[in-house]
């Protein structure tokens, strides 16, 4: 094993300037995937990547020691950045002051807070042109062991049989965890407290109709076997992981867009591997198919009224 000074290197991205520093640190120590591999897995994805971060505030989720170590979440955006990474202003209604966050407008910002550790990318719905305004209504599912993302499917196949009878599209991603999400866009003006209601609605339909696969409340005691459907998302404080953000898990997995026959698949086939993707495998799945997720940020749908 070699001893000599951690691997480094000074590269230029377009105007910019940036160290890259410790590159042959392990991070994710069973599969002996390095900070190097990582921040190289986000300079190759950015380019579907960065387009559902822009204009988000990001929160971070750094692992400094990597991912066994110990992790803390990051929303003010670090007083050492560069003077050319931007900063967004939003005001924490838990303690009535404002924090500056990073916006991840291009690749080196993006390279940058890879630097950092940021193993795991969290934004909010809204974008800040329009905090007030979700860009779409979100359905987190939960699975509670012995369940998994196998069970996850079933309510999102039941979710998406839903949807479709107000004419909403739905797309789903893995969480890159254990679960399954699933995002209705909108792109049009609508509130927090719009999604928020409709998405309680439907989770409480599923859970009234599949009592036995569904939970829609938290409580522990509820959710062994089943899968929670967490509408609380839908709320302007509460942001989710991003998609094609790495994962601090035992393997560098990633939070992957998924067709929905790929969901079908999962739930006929009863085996969770089946949508279990890494940073390897998710390059190549965006070279032969581009980014899956992109209509979340074009498609134009309208919520049903109010019952």
């Amino acid at each position: 094993m070699s001893h000599g000074p951690p691997a480094t290197a000074t590269i230029r991205m377009g105007r910019h300037q940036l160290r890259l520093t410790n590159l042959d640190k392990v991070l994710w120590p069973k599969a002996g995937f390095t900070k190097g591999q990582m921040i190289d897995y986000y300079r190759q994805v950015a380019d579907v990547l960065l387009p559902h971060l822009r204009d988000r505030p990001l929160t971070m989720k750094r692992y400094p020691d990597g991912v066994d170590g110990e992790m803390f979440f990051e929303k003010r955006c670090p007083e050492h950045r560069p003077s050319w990474v931007r900063t967004l202003r939003v005001r924490s209604e838990s303690t009535d002051r404002y924090l500056s966050y990073c916006l991840v407008q291009d690749l080196a910002a993006l390279v940058w807070i890879a630097q950092l550790g940021a193993i795991e990318l969290h934004v909010p719905l809204s974008r800040r042109q329009s905090p007030t305004h979700p860009d779409a209504m979100v359905f987190d599912l939960d699975p509670g062991p012995p369940a998994t993302i196998v069970e996850c499917c079933q309510v999102a196949l039941e979710l998406r049989r839903h949807l479709a009878e107000h004419r909403l599209r739905a797309f789903c991603k893995t969480s890159g965890s254990k679960g399954l999400q699933v995002y209705v866009p909108l792109n049009r003006p609508v509130d927090y407290e719009s999604t928020k209601r409709t998405s309680r609605e439907l989770a409480e339909r599923l859970r009234r109709e599949r009592p036995e696969l569904v939970v829609s409340r938290q409580r522990k005691e509820l959710r062994p076997g089943k899968v929670l459907v967490d509408w609380g998302q839908n709320d302007q404080g509460r942001t989710m992981i991003a998609v094609y953000s790495l994962r601090a898990r035992s393997q560098p997995t990633v939070s992957t867009p998924v067709g929905w026959e790929e969901v079908e698949a999962c739930a006929e086939a009863g085996d969770p591997e089946l949508l279990v993707f890494t940073a390897d495998q998710v390059l190549d799945r965006v070279a032969r198919r581009g980014d899956l997720f992109r209509p979340v940020l074009d498609l134009r749908q309208r919520l049903p009224d109010p019952a």
